[in-house]
Formats: C-alpha cells, sequence, structure tokens
C-alpha cells in the first residue's frame, strides 16, 4: 500500500464518520469531484442562499400545481365537456345543416345544371377551335413543305434532271462513241475475227476433215481388223494408234494450238493493259497531277504564309513583348515586394494583435471564464439541489396540511353524513315522501277514471240527443270488400269515409 493510498484512506473515514455504508457517498461530494478551495468556499454559502430563495418558489410552485389538478378535475373538464358539447348543438349542427343544405345542394345544382352544360359547350367550342387550329397547323405544314421543297429540293432535282444528266449523259455517250465502240470494233475485227477464222478454218476444218476422212476410217479397219485376229493383234493396234493417232494430235497441239492459244492470251492481256492505260490516263492521272502539282503547292504556300506571316510574329510578339516582361516583373519586382509586405504584415498582426490577444486570454479572460463557469456550476447546482430538497420540505407540508384538513373538516362531514344526516334523510323519506307520493299517484287515478266516466256519459247523451232530433241513422247496404292495399288499416283509424265531427258521430 502506497502512501497516497493511507491518505485517501484517511480522508475516507474523516467524510463517513455518520455511520453511512461505505459504498455510498454524500451528494454534496456526488455532484462535481474537484474544483479547488474555491469550489467548496463557494458551494455551501451558495446552496444554504438558494435553499431560502427557492423553498417559497417551491412550496407556491405545488400549490399552484396542486390548484390546476383540481380545477382541472373539478371545473376544467366538465366546462371543457359543456363547451365542446354547446359548440357541438350550437355550431357544428347548425354550421353543418348549413353547408349542406344552403351550400353544398346549391352547388350541386350549380355544377349539375349549370357547370356541367357550360363546360360541355366550352368543349366543343374548344374542340371546334382545336379543329380550326389543326386546319391552320396542317395548312402551314403544307406551306412550309412546299417552301422547303421549293428551297432544298427542287433546285437539286433541276441541277441533276438538267445539268448533271445531260452532262452525264453526253460524258456517256462520248466515252461510248469515241472510246468504247471503237475498241469493241478494233477487238472485234482485229483480234476476235482472225482468230476465230484462224480457229475455223487453220484448226477446226483441218482437225474434222482429219477425224471424218482419215480417223474414222482408220478406227474402223481398226476395229474389224480387232475383231478378226483377236487378241494377239492388240499390241499391234495400240501402235497403230498410238503412232498414227496420238502423236500427230499431240504434235498439233504443242506446235499449233499452244502458240496460237498463247498469242490469243498476250493478245488479251495487251488489250487489258492497254484499257487499263487508258482509264488510268483518263481518270486518274487529271486529278494526281491537280492534287500533286494544284492543291498541294498551293496549299503550303497558304500553309508558310499563316506560319512566317502571322503565327511566328504572333509567339515572338507574345514571348518577348508580353511574357519576358511579365516574368521579370514578377521575379524582380511583385515577388520581392510581395516578401516585405508579408513580413512587415506578419510582424504587425504578430507583436500588435496576436501577442496581446493571447496575452489577455491567457492571463485574464482564461481566469476569469474559469471562475465565471465555476460559479455559474455551483449556482446552477445549488438551485437544482434546493429545488430537490424544497420539493421534499413542500411534500411534507402538503400532506401535513392535507392530513390537518381532513381531520378538521372531511372528518367531521363524514360523521355528520353517515351519523345524522342520512338516517334522517331515510326517515324523511319512510315516514313522509313515500306515503305522500302514494297519495298523490291514488289521487291521480281516481281523477283520471272520474274524468272518463264523465266522457262515456256525456257522449251518451249525445247521441241520444242527436237520435231524438234527428232520427236513427240509416244503415248503408253492404259493400264488396275492398282490394286488399299495400298499406293495412288498424281498426279505428281515421279515413276519408269516417267522421269525426259532434253531430254525426255515431
Amino acid at each position: 500500500m502506497t502512501p497516497g493510498d493511507d491518505g485517501r484512506r484517511d480522508a475516507i473515514s474523516l467524510v463517513k464518520d455518520d455511520g453511512r455504508p461505505a459504498g455510498r457517498e454524500p451528494e454534496a461530494e456526488r455532484f462535481e469531484p474537484g474544483g479547488g478551495c474555491l469550489t467548496t468556499v463557494i458551494r455551501i454559502p451558495v446552496r444554504i442562499v438558494v435553499l431560502v430563495l427557492v423553498l417559497p418558489v417551491r412550496m407556491v410552485w405545488d400549490a399552484l400545481v396542486a390548484c390546476g389538478r383540481f380545477l382541472d378535475r373539478a371545473l376544467l373538464r366538465p366546462v371543457g365537456r359543456a363547451l365542446g358539447w354547446l359548440g357541438r348543438t350550437l355550431i357544428v349542427t347548425p354550421l353543418a345543416w348549413i353547408g349542406r343544405n344552403l351550400i353544398a345542394a346549391p352547388l350541386a345544382w350549380t355544377y349539375r345544371h349549370l357547370l356541367t352544360p357550360l363546360g360541355h359547350a366550352v368543349a366543343w367550342l374548344a374542340r371546334g377551335v382545336g379543329a380550326g387550329l389543326a386546319a391552320a397547323i396542317d395548312g402551314l405544314s403544307v406551306a412550309l413543305r412546299w417552301l422547303g421543297k421549293a428551297l432544298f429540293v427542287w433546285p437539286w432535282v433541276a441541277l441533276w434532271r438538267y445539268v448533271v444528266v445531260p452532262v452525264g449523259r453526253g460524258i456517256g455517250w462520248g466515252c461510248r462513241n469515241l472510246i468504247l465502240l471503237p475498241l469493241v470494233w478494233v477487238a472485234r475485227y482485229l483480234i476476235v475475227v482472225p482468230l476465230a477464222w484462224i480457229g475455223r478454218y487453220l484448226i477446226a476444218a483441218p482437225l474434222a476433215w482429219t477425224y471424218r476422212r482419215l480417223l474414222t476410217p482408220l478406227g474402223h479397219g481398226i476395229a474389224q481388223l480387232l475383231r478378226a485376229s483377236g487378241r494377239g493383234a492388240g499390241a499391234a493396234a495400240r501402235w497403230v494408234w498410238r503412232t498414227l493417232v496420238v502423236l500427230p494430235l499431240a504434235w498439233l497441239y504443242r506446235r499449233l494450238l499452244v502458240p496460237i492459244g498463247h498469242g490469243v492470251v498476250l493478245a488479251v492481256r495487251g488489250l487489258g493493259v492497254a484499257l487499263a492505260w487508258l482509264g488510268v490516263a483518263l481518270f486518274v492521272w487529271p486529278w494526281v497531277a491537280l492534287w500533286r502539282y494544284v492543291v498541294v503547292p498551293v496549299g503550303r504556300g497558304i500553309g508558310w504564309g499563316c506560319r512566317n506571316l502571322i503565327l511566328l510574329p504572333l509567339v515572338w510578339a507574345g514571348r518577348y513583348l508580353i511574357a519576358a516582361p511579365l516574368v521579370w516583373m514578377y521575379r524582380h519586382v511583385l515577388t520581392p515586394l510581395g516578401h516585405g509586405i508579408a513580413a512587415a504584415v506578419g510582424w504587425t498582426v504578430k507583436w500588435l494583435f496576436a501577442a496581446p490577444a493571447v496575452a489577455l486570454w491567457r492571463w485574464v479572460v482564461k481566469p476569469v471564464c474559469h471562475g465565471v463557469a465555476v460559479v455559474l456550476r455551483e449556482v446552477a447546482g445549488a438551485f437544482g439541489h434546493g429545488w430537490r430538497i424544497a420539493g421534499h420540505v413542500s411534500r411534507a407540508v402538503g400532506r401535513f396540511l392535507g392530513l390537518l384538513f381532513r381531520w378538521v373538516f372531511v372528518e367531521p362531514f363524514r360523521w355528520a353524513w353517515q351519523s345524522v344526516v342520512r338516517p334522517a334523510a331515510r326517515a324523511v323519506r319512510d315516514t313522509v315522501w313515500r306515503p305522500a307520493a302514494q297519495a298523490v299517484r291514488d289521487a291521480g287515478r281516481t281523477a283520471r277514471l272520474a274524468l272518463a266516466t264523465a266522457r262515456q256519459t256525456v257522449r251518451q247523451t249525445r247521441a241520444e240527443i242527436r237520435r231524438a232530433l234527428f232520427g236513427a241513422p240509416a244503415r248503408p247496404a253492404a259493400e264488396p270488400p275492398a282490394e286488399p292495399s299495400g298499406e293495412p288499416v288498424r281498426p279505428g283509424t281515421r279515413t276519408l269515409g269516417s267522421s269525426t265531427t259532434a253531430l254525426t258521430k255515431d
């Protein structure tokens, strides 16, 4: 155990001499731990003064709360219910009737018989106006469409129809009659016709004659010879076939047909090269020459002019006339000036404002605020403590006054009610009120019987007088029973055929 623990134990033992359990601390010590001697000096006097000031206020407050609760139970709630019923009876119900019969019904009638037809008329008018606007918009759209065609379509159509198409047709006619037809004529009469004549008269005719006049009889003879000689002459026939047919045909193919085919291929290839060269010369080389010798030099000249006459002078002017002076001014003038102004302002703010403000805060404002905070905290704690103690005192005083009121007023009144007033009232009820009420009821019953007897006598006398003066009434003929209706008629009910006058009543 450390010396600090011994001192703490001694302090605890000094505080808890009143025999309270060691685990609980008094309310004053549990309020706010710490605070120093200033808190201890201020706390007790402030709590005493605040308790003296708060106790009457708390007692008056509790009395007002009790009176308010009593008034709420005994007066305000019944009065509120009565006012609510009166408001519903005199205000809400009449207003509801007025709203239903004088406002809602006229409004419904107005809506049904005035606003609905008016709305239908407005809708019809709106439909008519909408149809007119739609027609106007359609006409405007037709006019705009016609104007758009006249401005953007028809000029291009006319340009296509009357310029491009004739020019294209002229170019097509020129290409056809000046280039294609001569080329076709040249290919037909200088290549195809000679080749066809060569193939027909120098190749096909000799081959056909050879086949018809030589090969066919020879084949027939060889076939008959083979049939006659049998298998032994097969080798001789093959030799004859190879020597007389195959080798001449191979020599003819190699020495005549292949050179002719090569010549035809070379002629067609030369014609294709000539046509390709002509197409390139007519359609490619002019545009290449235009691009290479006109467009590219002009573009390079324009680019060189823009670069050397506009861009480079502007760059040079911006670099040496604007940027360089600005950089020099920023580096050698504005930067040192800004550093000096910042140092001066910083020194001024530091020693003229910051240092006095820090000293004022550290040595004046902070201690004063700390003291004011301690005082306010203790005053607030004292008010809370005093309010709670005053509540306990006010509750004890209220209970004492309630007990005194009960034994001084309530108990004697209750004893007098139970012992004097209630027995006397029951005796008066049993001996006076009930017999008197029974006598009054008997007298009323007797009077009603006498009045009924007198009324019956008067009726009989009136009937005798009427019979003596006018005679007995004739009995009506028996009528057929009426058809049953939807509503039954009770006996004794007044109808249109019965009479209730004194002179005609049976």
